[in-house]
């Protein structure tokens, strides 16, 4: 048995026994480079972890794309397209490319045609249709069971807004209620959680109740 996603630091061990005469230089939590020369050398990073290279790389693998884009996470896939194209830009003219993931999904055609104008158009229809931000504004309420249903209950929502949930979050208990208004209900939505969170505040409420505007962890 052995793990489905390898690491860098595995990566690198593996690619110095292939590689016995090449240099294997690392960047990543166990420290980031910000540069490397010219001089020939296999270069094995973390995402966001990439060190400038003089002249450019000569050619990039793009390794572990499925787990990328099969995060828990709305943004899944708009980070991969993010993060493929940051690496890819460092190389230079002619470079090869290659990205192990599936041809077919809109984030892979997105890197491999060099065109994120698109994907970002496909991915605002496909959010707006489903009532996620960023085409609609959302907030979430994560505490205990029940101090995000009596926050529900007092909080003065916008006559528009949506409330989904709540849902457990984890086996400690935590629940979270989501809330979504139109764009431009933003600000109600905002002041009224201000307001209720306010109140909770001013009676010193035993459990807290988390509120967060259009959070990155959606889900």
């Amino acid at each position: 048995m052995r793990a489905m996603v390898v690491g860098a630091r595995r990566t690198a061990e593996e690619l110095g026994r292939a590689f016995p005469s090449v240099p294997v230089k690392t960047s990543g939590r166990d420290g980031v480079l910000a540069t490397v020369g010219p001089a020939r050398a296999l270069v094995v990073a973390t995402p966001g972890a990439e060190p400038v290279p003089e002249g450019g790389y000569a050619a990039a693998v793009l390794l572990d794309g499925w787990a990328l884009l099969g995060r828990a996470d709305l943004r899944a896939g708009e980070e991969s397209v993010r993060r493929w194209m940051n690496a890819a830009a460092l190389l230079r003219p002619a470079a090869e490319l290659v990205v192990l993931a599936d041809m077919a999904l809109p984030a892979v055609q997105a890197l491999l045609r060099w065109d994120p104008v698109t994907y970002a158009e496909r991915e605002l229809a496909d959010r707006a249709e489903l009532g996620f931000p960023p085409a609609v504004r959302m907030a979430t309420l994560t505490g205990t069971a029940s101090a995000v249903r009596q926050m529900l209950e007092e909080t003065r929502l916008p006559a528009e807004a949506q409330v989904l949930g709540p849902v457990p979050v984890d086996e400690s208990g935590q629940e979270r209620a989501m809330i979504r208004v139109p764009r431009t209900g933003g600000a109600a939505l905002a002041a009224a959680l201000k307001g209720a969170s306010g109140v909770r505040a001013a009676r010193k409420a035993a459990e807290v109740v988390r509120v967060s505007v259009d959070p990155l962890d959606l889900i």
